[in-house]
């Protein structure tokens, strides 16, 4: 059963893994990963779970499931109107079992509980996958100018709302 769990230096191999599986120069969302960030070696990659985890208003948290590092998941307590409260990403070879949708309904109720009513959740509107996570989480969608679509998140009546499913598929 995969969980949810703060970024840590133990699991460098299970990162370097993670990120040989989605291949070079592609962008791993959820990591937080800037371009001045070296997560290859094992100093830049202390740094950077140190610049991650520190950050105030954000609460970045990994899938992982038996030792292996599957996606990453991170919620901003404050909007920014560029990237939206949650950013997530899941790794090529673990898509397809419901983890996305199972790490954003937690992610959700985490969302609650730090005080916010409703999240901005945006993705890149051919990625069809992204927004089904987002819709089976109760997203509306607000916008879609060609490029990204906008969908918000009411977290209302005492919590998130009801995923489809409280694990992931296997």
């Amino acid at each position: 059963m995969p969980e949810l769990i703060p970024p840590t230096t133990t699991l460098h191999t299970a990162f370097r893994d993670c990120r040989t599986d989605w291949g070079p120069g592609t962008h791993e969302d959820g990591f937080g990963i800037t371009t001045t960030d070296d997560p290859d070696t094992p100093a830049g990659f202390t740094t950077w779970i140190h610049r991650i985890t520190t950050r105030p208003h954000s609460t970045p948290r990994w899938i992982v499931e038996d030792g292996h590092l599957l996606g990453a998941i991170t919620l901003q307590h404050r909007l920014n109107e560029q990237t939206g409260h949650i950013g997530y990403g899941i790794r090529p070879s673990a898509r397809g079992h419901g983890l996305a949708t199972w790490a954003l309904a937690q992610t959700l109720t985490l969302a609650h509980t730090t005080g916010l009513d409703r999240v901005l959740l945006l993705c890149a509107s051919g990625n069809t996958a992204s927004a089904r996570t987002i819709e089976r989480n109760g997203g509306t969608l607000a916008g879609d100018n060609g490029h990204m679509k906008r969908y918000w998140i009411t977290l209302g009546n005492g919590g998130a709302p009801q995923p489809a499913s409280t694990s992931p598929i296997n």
